[in-house]
C-alpha cells in the first residue's frame, strides 16, 4: 500500500516539475502574443480614424464640386454655354 502511495506522489511531484514550467512559458507567450495584437489593434484604429477623416473631407469636396452655382459658372464662362430660351427649345415625341 505504501508503494502504490509513493508512486502517485512522484507521479504528482515529476508532473508538477514539468507542467508548471510549462505553463508559465505558455502564460509568457500569450502575453506575448496579446501585447502583440493589442498594438496592432492600435495601429488599426488609427488607420481608421485616419480613412474616416479622409472620407468626410472626400464628400465634403463632392459636394462642393458637384454644386449647380459651379456646374453654371464654369458652363457660361469656360465653354461658352448659355441657358437655353424658350424658343430654342426643340421637342420631340415619339409614338
Amino acid at each position: 500500500m505504501k508503494i502504490r502511495h509513493d508512486t502517485k506522489l512522484r507521479f504528482v511531484a515529476y508532473a508538477s516539475v514539468v507542467l508548471i514550467p510549462l505553463l508559465l512559458a505558455l502564460d509568457a507567450f500569450q502575453a506575448h502574443r496579446y501585447a502583440k495584437l493589442k498594438n496592432e489593434l492600435a495601429k488599426l484604429e488609427a488607420k481608421q480614424v485616419e480613412i474616416v477623416e479622409q472620407n468626410r473631407k472626400l464628400i465634403s469636396d463632392i459636394s462642393l464640386l458637384s454644386s449647380s452655382d459651379r456646374i453654371e459658372k464654369i458652363a457660361e464662362n469656360e465653354l461658352g454655354m448659355h441657358k437655353a430660351k424658350s424658343e430654342d427649345i426643340v421637342r420631340v415625341e415619339i409614338k
